[in-house]
């Protein structure tokens, strides 16, 4: 289904009646099965983002945004079968006219989910489920560096389409998927900063598919991941793209962290596929070989903060000299897991980077958990441009190393499930390629700061 520009009214007209169709369907079942159930919810997340040291080239030294989230979602089980929705607003104020705000952060007023979903009891024999899902709705695969929904983003990604989990004897699982990524609209700058409310797209034009596969147990505690993730991109009307054709093929290991034990993740991807070297329709086409590796090993300390303490490696392959195009592509995948937070920050992505750092969790209590990270950086190759930042030499001359960063995190819940207050921080003291590109900033060492607090009803 495609949804072009729309009336404000009648997109609220539509959200309504979304709302009214759930409650509908599910009201009557609640009456007639004692076991079916309808769950109302929604949550309020204010943000105010601050930074300082502005890193991107051609933008003034500071940035303000206050980030508001709302949700309300409505759910409806019974006799095997799901009927979800959910509405999201989010919303920036106090943007001025050189803020980097995008559509990451503004996408007023969207159904961002609709869908139903089937469960089979032992299709496959005693032991086996099936669970067959269509209709729009967020999605987090596998270790959620190709596909995911990202919590910290002021927008959810949700995918129109059918997905299907198998879960099989002796551990094995299997996720197939076929879906169209939603694409925010508005999108242009002007638009964005007024929280204009237009229907998202999703087409034929970007579409998404492949497996993923895993089988827990292969050692003690240690669980084993195969994925296959295709994006298929073309031009869409007057919107030109990079024609992005692109296979992702992962392999990953994982042991969970436990108290006493040492845990660990390795995970590599390789990418393959075809892309332009511009939007321009007649830009030249480029064979894509690009990979990425993440490895960490930590433990955990059976003391009152159960500290964990991890050693953290992660290489995205860039762009340099050279026939094929290397710079990786994330796709979907979150940042703040691994990397740093997105918002008026987002200086760390998983493209020409190299970052090797140590990482502090704790949790002293059921209401309190928080971590600390320290990450060296460098670029994957010298002649691209730096991680997500926008930084470039192509001569080579400025060097690899980028700077060091600095991130910390705490959430507190005020009351338990229902009020959580949280801050990130983050210190990027830039060095190297950062300082010495011909289009670096001159804005100095850049500092984030995002305190939120979260509603949850």
């Amino acid at each position: 289904m495609r949804f072009y520009q729309a009336h404000t009214a009648t997109k609220l007209i539509w959200l309504l009646l979304s709302l009214l169709l759930w409650a509908g369907i599910a009201a009557p079942s609640v009456a007639a099965t004692a076991a079916s159930t309808f769950d109302l919810s929604g949550t309020v997340r204010v943000r105010q983002e601050m930074l300082e040291g502005q890193y991107r080239p051609g933008f003034d030294a500071q940035d303000d945004m206050l980030a508001v989230r709302s949700t309300l979602a409505a759910l409806w089980k019974g006799d095997g079968w799901q009927l979800g929705g959910e509405v999201v607003d989010s919303r920036a104020y106090g943007t001025d006219a050189d803020s980097v705000l995008t559509a990451n952060e503004v996408n007023a007023l969207e159904v961002v989910q609709a869908y139903v979903v089937r469960d089979f009891a032992a299709p496959f024999g005693e032991g086996t489920s099936a669970t067959l899902q269509a209709g729009r709705f967020a999605m987090n695969l596998g270790s959620r560096r190709l596909v995911a929904s990202d919590d910290f983003r002021n927008t959810p990604q949700s995918y129109t389409g059918l997905r299907t989990d198998l879960r099989l004897a002796a551990k094995r699982q299997l996720t197939f998927f076929y879906v169209l990524p939603q694409q925010r609209r508005p999108d242009d700058f002007a638009s964005l900063r007024d929280n204009e409310v237009s229907f998202d797209h999703e087409g034929f034009d970007l579409q998404l598919m492949g497996v993923v596969a895993s089988q827990a147990g292969l050692r003690p505690g240690v669980t084993g991941e195969l994925s296959y993730v295709r994006l298929h991109e073309d031009d869409y009307g007057v919107r030109a793209t990079r024609n992005r054709h692109l296979h992702s093929l992962s392999a990953r290991l994982i042991r969970d962290a436990v108290i006493g034990v040492t845990d660990f993740e390795v995970e590599g991807i390789v990418q393959r596929g075809r892309i332009r070297s511009s939007a321009a329709p007649a830009a030249t086409g480029l064979d894509v070989n690009a990979y990425f590796v993440h490895a960490e090993i930590g433990h955990t300390w059976g003391l009152a903060l159960k500290p964990h303490l991890s050693l953290e490696f992660d290489h995205a392959s860039g762009d340099g000299p050279g026939a094929d195009y290397q710079r990786f592509d994330s796709l979907y995948g979150m940042r703040r897991a691994d990397l740093a937070p997105s918002g008026i920050y987002g200086a760390l992505g998983r493209t020409n980077l190299q970052a090797i750092g140590l990482r502090l969790e704790m949790v002293p209590s059921a209401r309190i958990d928080l971590f600390a990270t320290y990450k060296a950086l460098w670029a994957a190759d010298r002649h691209d441009s730096f991680s997500t930042s926008g930084i470039r030499d192509v001569t080579g001359a400025s060097g690899r190393f980028a700077g060091q960063q600095f991130d910390g995190r705490l959430r507190y819940w005020l009351i338990p499930q229902k009020l959580r207050a949280e801050i990130n921080t983050v210190w990027l003291r830039r060095s190297g390629l950062l300082k010495r590109a011909p289009n670096a900033s001159p804005h100095g060492n850049t500092k984030f700061v995002a305190a939120s607090v979260l509603l949850s009803f």
